[in-house]
C-alpha cells in the first residue's frame, strides 16, 4: 500500500550507511555524508541557503534536484527547459555541498539539452508517475485526475511504462518506484504482481539503474526491495518531501535494517566519462 506523507519528526535513531558497513547513528557527527536524500527540491523550503542549513541540522547530505524538460507539456515552476537553464541551475549550486541533479520529466526531456550540459550534473533521477494515457493526453498519477477503470489493464501499461523509462532514458535513479494512483493503493499487492515487479527489476540491473527508497510514500515494499537486490539492483535515498520533512528518510532506515543493506548495495554517482548520457546508446 502507498502511504501518503506525513510530518513526522526527523529522529537519527535507526540506522545509517556509509560505503561497505552500516553505521549508527553517532556515525553521523563524524561522517555528514554517510546518509544521502537524493530526491531534495530546493522549493520544498523556499531557498538553497534553508535547504542547506536542513541538511547540515539533519546530518544528511542532499542531491538537489530540479525539474527538467520541455516546458510546452510540463508546467513546473521553474521548469529547465535550456541548457542555458542548465547551466545557470549548475553554477547556482557550484561549490555547494551537495550533489547537483534533475528530476527529468517525460520521455523526451534530453530533447532540451545537449548531452555536454547534461554531463555536467552528478546524477538525473525520473519516474514513471506522469503516465500517457492511450490517446497521447498525459495524466498526473498522485493526482484526482488518475481515473482507473481498468485496474488490469492500467497495470499492464504502467508496468511497461516503467520499463521504458527505464530502458529509453539516460537516467541514473528510477524515483517513486511502484507508485500506484490512490485508487488502486489497496489493491497494491494483488496488482504488483512478482511477474511485474520482476520486469522492473530486471530492467534496473540491465540498465544499472538505481532505485529509490522512497520514504514520502513508503515506496518500494520490501518484497520488491528483496527482488531487486537479488537482481544486483542497487538503490538510493530519497524523502521527496515539500517543507521541513525534507531530508527525512525513516522508511530508508526501516529498510537498511530489514535487509541488512550495506554501502556495496548503494547508489553514487558515477565519474566524468561515465555518465549514463555518455555510455548508453539512444533507444
Amino acid at each position: 500500500m502507498v502511504h501518503r506523507p506525513t510530518d513526522r519528526p526527523f529522529s537519527r535513531r535507526g540506522l545509517l550507511l556509509a560505503a561497505g558497513g552500516v553505521l549508527t547513528a553517532p556515525a553521523v557527527a563524524q561522517s555528514p555524508q554517510a546518509l544521502v536524500d537524493y530526491h531534495a527540491h530546493i522549493d520544498a523550503v523556499g531557498t538553497l541557503e534553508a535547504l542547506l542549513e536542513i541538511s547540515r541540522s539533519k546530518g544528511v547530505k542532499f542531491g538537489v534536484v530540479e525539474h527538467a524538460g520541455n516546458r510546452e507539456k510540463h508546467r513546473y515552476r521553474g521548469l529547465l527547459g535550456s541548457d542555458q537553464d542548465l547551466e545557470g541551475y549548475i553554477a547556482r549550486l557550484e561549490g555547494k555541498p551537495c550533489f547537483k541533479g534533475i528530476q527529468a520529466e517525460g520521455l523526451d526531456w534530453m530533447k532540451s539539452f545537449s548531452k555536454r550540459a547534461v554531463a555536467r550534473l552528478d546524477y538525473v533521477l525520473s519516474d514513471a508517475l506522469t503516465f500517457p494515457e492511450k490517446d497521447g493526453s498525459l495524466v498526473r498519477l498522485w493526482t484526482p485526475e488518475a481515473r482507473i477503470d481498468d485496474p488490469r489493464d492500467f497495470m499492464e501499461r504502467y508496468t511497461a511504462f516503467n520499463v521504458q523509462v527505464i530502458e529509453s532514458e539516460p537516467i541514473d535513479i528510477l524515483a517513486n518506484p511502484l507508485f500506484l494512483p490512490e485508487a488502486l493503493e489497496k489493491q497494491a499487492e494483488s496488482l504488483w504482481t512478482q511477474e511485474r515487479m520482476q520486469r522492473i527489476a530486471r530492467a534496473a540491473a540491465a540498465n544499472r539503474v538505481a532505485i529509490e527508497i522512497n520514504s514520502r510514500y513508503r515506496l518500494p515494499s520490501p518484497k520488491f526491495l528483496k527482488l531487486a537486490r537479488a537482481a544486483g539492483v542497487r538503490f538510493s535515498f530519497g524523502s521527496n518531501a515539500h517543507g521541513p520533512a525534507v531530508g527525512s528518510l525513516d522508511y530508508g532506515r526501516e529498510m537498511v535494517k530489514e535487509l541488512g543493506l550495506t554501502g556495496r548495495d548503494l547508489f553514487s554517482p558515477a565519474p566524468a566519462g561515465r555518465k549514463p548520457v555518455q555510455v548508453r546508446a539512444p533507444r
